[in-house]
């Protein structure tokens, strides 16, 4: 009767585990993705209704921070340096808060992001960059809190929000130019030591050819000023791969004085290892 009791509380749990009733949200969940030239921007955030509400000067006091949503943190990543009003703003992910006026909003960008609505104590040293922008009517009272990303150009966009009558658009530019330009130079440029390094690398990996290999581990040091460990190491595996201890033991000595001078203990191992195999 014990061993029934327990088979069936566990049944029990389990169906109401699976059966946890799911509802809408009432401020759903948004994402947006935007390209900008080449720089990626990720918005996330929760929009909620006026739902017959005053909206701003009531439901958002006007001169109060205000999350900008609603829920947890809305927030902001970009993988680029961007310019907001002249300033730099680093790459990375920020919340946004929002100060609403009649005629202006303080954008707030926050480095603290775990936040479910405003921090429990603002800290000012978080505030990685804050603006005021110009606010304007909408024609037509919007029903559900948006953000957007728009007017679109290679070098610029605006973040643009909008709820009931009240809506603003910062401008922020990316460095376009600057990341095309420097891709053009790398790609005109030929290889550099890092991709024949990693060329070699995959062929030493995956038993391509290893003639390649050793072509292509030569050009990385003979492109490196420092002669790095790491790709005397490899060479030196290369080296014993083709059936040449001698040389692979030159190789690894040469590896093993970098990398203790680099004070890297686990190359400082594995060639003293490969040095003690090769010379037997």
């Amino acid at each position: 009767m014990k061993k029934l009791f327990i088979a069936l509380a566990i049944i029990l749990a389990s169906y109401t585990v699976e059966a946890q009733i799911k509802t809408p949200q009432a401020s759903p969940k948004a994402y947006i993705k935007q390209t900008v030239g080449l720089t990626d921007v990720e918005v996330t955030y929760s929009r909620p209704g006026a739902r017959g509400r005053a909206v701003f000067g009531n439901l958002v006091p006007f001169g109060k921070l205000w999350r900008t949503g609603a829920n947890e943190n809305t927030i902001i990543n970009f993988s680029d340096d961007v310019i907001i009003d002249g300033k730099t703003l680093k790459k990375g992910k920020y919340s946004i808060y929002t100060i609403p006026k009649i005629e202006s909003w303080e954008v707030i960008f926050y480095l603290s992001t775990d936040n479910w609505g405003l921090p429990e104590s603002w800290n000012d040293a978080y505030v990685a960059l804050r603006t005021t922008v110009k606010e304007d009517a909408l024609p037509t009272p919007l029903e559900t809190f948006t953000i957007g990303i728009n007017g679109l150009d290679p070098n610029f966009a605006y973040l643009e929000m909008a709820w009931e009558n009240s809506h603003v658009s910062l401008k922020f530019e990316v460095p376009t130019a600057k990341t095309a330009t420097a891709s053009i130079q790398k790609t005109l440029g030929g290889p550099t030591s890092n991709d024949y390094y990693a060329a070699a690398q995959y062929l030493f990996q995956s038993n391509g050819n290893i003639e390649t290999a050793r072509i292509y581990v030569d050009k990385a040091l003979d492109m490196s000023t420092d002669k790095p460990y790491f790709i005397s190491r490899l060479k030196s595996l290369i080296q014993a791969k083709q059936g040449d201890k001698k040389g692979a033991i030159e190789t690894a000595k040469a590896s093993l004085a970098a990398s203790e001078a680099a004070n890297n203990q686990d190359y400082v191992k594995m060639n003293k290892d490969s040095i003690a195999e090769w010379s037997r």
